[in-house]
């Protein structure tokens, strides 16, 4: 039977002419228009069921109430689908035959003959819901992820840059969605505040560690007038409200608890993501909006492919030259120092390299770390040697008395200085002999922020610090980086590049990169400078 729907007014000319886009008048009785669904009419002009049903509402006023519940009926029978969220799938429920409508679709879901539904991963739910509707269906979302509204609209206290102007509608075009790279100093914090003041919906941010809350916590104040919507949820203290600022620990120990709470996840530091365990939290959180940060693009595992798309892929990049250039960040020189190892040290440098070889049987350091995952002895006992070469490299003697003096001359200049290693041994030597602060993992946080406080507060001096220095660390005023220890890595780079890079007027930066020459820290050198 033909669906019929009345309307108890007369209609102006627009409006009449937009209902015959989707159907036919056919009569007029006692003062009640009569309108009937034509499906060829629906099919040419390109309206999908939700068209349909929403211009029906905007009439709500004068049409017969009884005739939009049958339409509606009507659709849900012909071409419905239901999306629910059970905490651990986006599960998909429909008296139609699905499997046509979902070949196109990016990922296969699982179909459960039992229970007669298909599954999906939760981070799927955005795409799906939209995918189907694209396809003409009509879908019912029992999920309620997009009712979870800010109590009030936050209001943005801070004035971006052109840059940060960019890359925020970057991730607008793109459905809310994608990683912004931008090195470090160069205000990713304030664009993702921006974009919370924006979209308006619960946020849960995700952050490295328990210092970087504070951080995050003090920034969304300063931009915002959020206020007491601002919790933290670490530890023991787990204050979930609107806008909540966790750690990717936590976050992995709580998914199914945040899971439904929030429509917006920002991930800070997203290159931590591919982490088997932190990787659920992308996955198994149907937030439909989500904003990655990162200092770079790439991880030296490749994983970053692994994990990016499911934020939304990279959607906006400028490099630390990039933004130097433009005058965002200190101008900069990056000088790279060689220097030789003592004849002992390279004979047995040497000699560890042929047993590597040997080992490693021609293949590259991830393809022997891989097979070295999977149980292979010689790939095990190539890692092993690997590891002997680079203590040999980043320990020596050399490398020491270069950074001794490189950072007694430019102290003498007033400089303010950080020593980046990767070693404890070393920081608490270098610290020693230059009377310098110290940050490692194994002071005592108290001890820590002192130390920070205390450094930060000095107008010249030199800090020794370990990787757990490498995030978070926000120091304006230095000037001079001494790398003496790290890895091949673009990212570490780029991000203790970054620590000396905050505009000062007048400012110019230097870093230095202590290289022992003919040993594989010289093509470690060359890795690591591409990221800038």
């Amino acid at each position: 039977m033909p669906m019929r729907f009345r309307i108890k007014s007369w209609l102006n000319k627009e409006l009449y002419k937009e209902l015959l886009n989707f159907s036919d008048f056919i009569s007029r009785n006692q003062g009640i228009s009569i309108f009937e669904l034509n499906e060829e009419k629906i099919k040419n002009n390109k309206y999908s069921p939700i068209d349909i049903i929403e211009k029906l509402k905007e009439l709500e006023d004068v049409i017969v109430k009884e005739d939009l519940i049958n339409i509606e009926n009507y659709f849900k029978n012909q071409i419905g689908v239901t999306i629910e969220y059970d905490k651990k799938f986006i599960i998909l429920k429909s008296k139609i035959f699905l499997k046509p409508y979902l070949e196109d679709f990016q990922i296969k879901g699982k179909y459960d003959n039992v229970h007669k539904f298909y599954r999906f991963e939760p981070y799927l739910y955005y795409d799906l819901k939209n995918y189907l509707i694209s396809k003409g269906l009509m879908v019912e979302d029992k999920t309620d992820i997009l009712n979870n509204k800010l109590p009030r609209q936050i209001k943005f206290n801070g004035e971006l840059r052109d840059y940060q102007i960019d890359a925020i509608r970057s991730w607008e075009n793109n459905k809310y969605r994608g990683v912004i790279v931008l090195p470090t100093g160069s205000g990713k914090t304030v664009i993702a505040i921006n974009a919370m003041s924006k979209l308006s919906v619960n946020t849960l941010v995700v952050v490295y560690t328990k210092e970087h809350i504070k951080q995050w916590e003090d920034s969304i104040k300063k931009f915002t007038d959020a206020g007491g919507m601002i919790g933290s949820f670490y530890g023991d203290e787990k204050n979930m409200l609107p806008i909540t600022i966790t750690t990717y620990q936590s976050a992995f120990r709580n998914i199914e608890l945040f899971a439904k709470k929030f429509g917006l996840l920002i991930f800070d530091e997203a290159h931590h993501l591919p982490a088997e365990k932190f990787k659920l939290i992308a996955t198994k959180m149907p937030s439909p909006f989500r904003m990655g940060l990162s200092a770079t693009a790439v991880r030296e595992d490749g994983k970053h492919e692994e994990i990016f798309p499911l934020i939304g892929g990279i959607i906006y990049q400028k490099s630390p030259s990039d933004l130097s250039k433009e005058g965002y960040l200190a101008p900069f020189i990056i000088r790279r120092i060689r220097v030789e190892l003592s004849n002992e040290d390279m004979k047995r440098y040497d000699e560890l390299k042929n047993i590597y070889l040997n080992f490693s049987k021609g293949r590259s350091f991830n393809e022997v770390l891989d097979a070295a995952k999977k149980g292979e002895i010689n790939a095990i006992k190539a890692l092993r040697i690997r590891s002997q070469m680079q203590q040999i490299i980043q320990k020596s003697n050399s490398k020491i008395e270069k950074v001794v003096e490189i950072a007694k001359n430019e102290l003498s200049k007033g400089s303010k200085i950080i020593i980046f290693t990767q070693y404890r041994d070393q920081a608490e030597e270098l610290a020693n002999r230059l009377n310098a602060y110290l940050i490692h993992g194994g002071i005592e946080e108290k001890k820590r922020l002192e130390t920070l406080y205390n450094f930060k507060n000095s107008p010249s001096g030199i800090l020794v610090i370990t990787t757990v220095g490498d995030e978070g660390l926000d120091i304006p005023d230095v000037n001079v980086g001494i790398f003496v220890s790290g890895t091949g890595s673009r990212r570490q780079f780029v991000q203790r590049l970054g620590r000396l890079l905050r505009p000062m007027p007048g400012k110019k930066s230097i870093l230095y990169e202590i290289v022992a020459s003919r040993t594989s820290e010289e093509a470690q050198s060359k890795k690591r400078r591409s990221g800038i």
